[in-house]
């Protein structure tokens, strides 16, 4: 059976056109074969009860998942973190090895302990204890000073817990780190270059140095 047929026999009734002539004007802009605009009304409607398939509106996809980006503070550790380390770790190795090979460190003759160098001096590194050893009492200069420094460093995340990674927004983390490098290597410059025999004070530019590395 075909519809067409069934459709324009539908849509040329009576009953149909008198009630297409009471729906409003918007079916005007329809037509199926020749049918005035009407009865094609009716007809849609009439098809629409039939048949109640429906055709979806087409969406662009774009339009629907479109996401926009979030912004976030955080980076990947590889490869924006490990690479700039590694890079770090081999200008360190061939700054060590140029070093090295220039500037000559030579082992001293075995120790003696019946003769005491004068001034007897420890490693550089240990200068700016042993120049704390001199002036306070040993309980003091060996445990308290550098426990508390070791506290303070430890408690300054906790404290000062700014995320930002500039320096200039970062003062109180600068100031702190500052002080601490400053106080030490005064500590070991003068240990190293203003201390003479018996470990007393003396100005190098007069006396000469007593360090060696």
């Amino acid at each position: 059976m075909k519809l067409r047929p069934v459709v324009e026999a539908f849509a040329r009734s009576p009953a149909a056109i008198e009630l297409g002539d009471r729906l409003p004007a918007r079916g005007e802009g329809l037509r199926l074969g020749g049918l005035p605009g009407s009865s094609g009304a009716v007809l849609v409607a009439h098809l629409a009860a039939r048949f109640p398939q429906r055709l979806l509106t087409v969406v662009k996809a774009g339009s629907i998942q479109q996401t926009r980006a979030e912004a976030q503070d955080k980076v990947h550790v590889w490869p924006h973190l490990l690479v700039g380390e590694f890079v770090s770790l081999l200008s360190l190795m061939a700054l060590m090895t140029i070093f090295s090979a220039l500037v000559r460190a030579p082992l001293l003759e075995q120790a003696n302990f019946n003769q005491t160098p004068n001034p007897s001096k420890a490693p550089w590194y240990f200068l700016g204890l042993q120049e704390l050893l001199t002036i306070w009492h040993p309980m003091v200069a060996g445990v308290t000073i550098p426990g508390m420094g070791l506290i303070i460093l430890m408690m300054a995340p906790y404290i000062d817990k700014n995320p930002a990674t500039k320096p200039n927004d970062r003062k109180f983390a600068v100031c702190l780190f500052t002080l601490f490098l400053m106080f030490w290597a005064v500590l070991v410059i003068i240990g190293s270059f203003f201390r003479g025999p018996g470990f007393n004070f003396v100005y190098p530019w007069r006396v000469g140095t007593f360090f060696d590395l």
